[in-house]
């Protein structure tokens, strides 16, 4: 073995942190079960929340009726009006990109609704139809607003908790406009995403739908048959909506994947976790998403300077690194004798290929720990979607593959990742499995999944 992949090797081995002693189909295992009991009850200790959305998949969607948008994320917060035209084609106006109220520091549940106001101020008049996507994990209720259960992506709001999104956000229209009919249902990203994806591809014909997003968090949904969503005897249904949620009818489920805490973690994972807000909670997003990659990375790299896997003078400079942000990795890997700060600490910047033989095993060393972090995120990504496949029996027929519609910027710009996604879906999902599904990219399939959940479920 190349003597500077042996020695990262090791290291990771320490630590509990190479993907090459990772066994798939024991974390498929693992995930299924956590999938079963998460659907049995609201009060399963299952790491997945299995959150039933009351939405349902299928139903004409009006056109050339526009709807409010609210895409509430990360670090951002969007809005736009959209509507379907005759030919079915998304018309997006009325676009606003702001920062999400609480992602910079803490702020109370007044100021966070009261600052969403003022976005939607301007486009208040132009549909009494809202979607919101809340990207957080809620209880969506039957009325489709959603219970808040906690916040996850570093996001701080005082009061939040337990508190129903859309009843707080429409108590403060009424409050400014005393007038006001507007409506809202709710939904997350992944939801939304799926959506998007059905509507970004009408003319090919699916074994299914997943929904994913692996950006700043990650996480997953598909559609179950409501026979198995066995928590939805423990809500209060009227005589209707017990009619349409009855077994044989399905809906969408948010499986709130991040949260998963039965992988194979390492210690590493283990003091990453121990000092973010949330310790315990969403482990598997921690693991591999991008609000966090970046973090870890640091970690990684500290420890590795401590235990002198770099050559002295990188050792010191490893060992006082700056937390890094995801995209600190890309840009080494893109540009590893350029002026970033991962070339700096190697010793490679500015040399063009050549640093001499220290700075160069010390950038090899570099290159092979940010491989092993996204070895090791496409193994858990291809857990996760495997075991959706295993569980609702989709994906069977090669030739009706199941629509993964992916979202978000690790998935995308994410150098090493999605090759190696590639890989171990082929491996492990299409020839351990025989199960098939297609990763399929929906523009601007938030917004559009978010518009289709409000037009067909208001």
């Amino acid at each position: 073995m190349d003597k500077a992949l042996a020695g990262v090797t090791k290291f990771l081995k320490g630590h509990g942190m190479y993907p090459g002693d990772l066994d798939l189909e024991r974390m498929c295992v693992d995930f299924e079960d956590e999938m079963l009991k998460g659907l049995s009850s609201y009060k399963s200790d299952s790491s997945l929340l299995m959150l039933p959305t009351f939405i349902k998949i299928g139903s004409e969607i009006p056109r050339e009726k526009p709807v409010i948008v609210i895409d509430a994320g990360g670090t951002n917060l969007r809005t736009a009006v959209i509507r379907f035209d005759k030919d079915f084609n998304c018309v997006v106006s009325e676009f606003k990109n702001y920062p999400m109220p609480g992602a910079n520091g803490e702020v109370s549940k007044k100021v966070f609704f009261d600052t969403i106001y003022e976005y939607l101020e301007p486009i208040l008049n132009k549909s009494s139809q809202i979607g919101f996507c809340f990207s957080y994990a809620v209880t969506i209720m039957p009325n489709r607003d959603g219970r808040v259960i906690e916040l996850s992506k570093e996001v701080h709001v005082e009061g939040l908790v337990g508190e129903p999104v859309n009843e707080n956000l429409l108590n403060v229209i009424k409050e400014r406009r005393k007038t006001s009919n507007h409506t809202i249902v709710q939904l997350n990203d992944t939801v939304a995403t799926l959506l998007g994806g059905m509507a970004a591809y009408p003319n090919r014909k699916f074994g299914g739908y997943i929904g994913f997003i692996l950006g700043t968090g990650t996480n997953t949904c598909y559609s179950e048959d409501c026979a198995n969503i066995k928590k939805l005897s423990e809500v209060e249904l009227t005589t209707m909506q017990a009619a349409a949620y009855a077994p044989g009818n399905s809906m969408l489920v948010n499986i709130e994947s991040g949260s998963f805490n039965k992988a194979p973690f390492g210690d590493i994972d283990e003091t990453l976790d121990k000092k973010m807000k949330d310790p315990g909670r969403y482990r598997f997003e921690k693991a591999m998403s991008g609000g966090y990659q970046g973090i870890l990375m640091t970690d990684i790299l500290r420890n590795a300077a401590a235990e002198k896997l770099f050559s002295p003078e990188a050792n010191e400079r490893f060992f006082v690194l700056k937390t890094l942000e995801s995209k600190d990795l890309d840009d080494f890997l893109y540009h590893p004798y350029g002026d970033n700060v991962l070339s700096v600490c190697a010793g490679t910047a500015g040399s063009a290929g050549g640093a001499g033989d220290v700075a160069e095993e010390d950038a090899r060393k570099l290159y092979f720990l940010i491989d092993a972090l996204f070895e090791r995120a496409a193994i858990f990504v291809t857990a996760n979607v495997t075991s959706i496949l295993r569980k609702s029996s989709m994906g069977k027929n090669p030739n009706l593959p199941v629509c993964v519609t992916a979202d978000g910027s690790t998935f995308y710009k994410s150098k090493l990742f999605r090759a190696k996604l590639d890989y171990h879906i082929r491996e492990f999902t299409n020839k351990k499995n025989g199960l098939y599904c297609d990763f399929v990219k929906a523009e601007n399939g938030v917004l559009t999944g978010t518009a289709i959940a409000a037009l067909q479920n208001s």
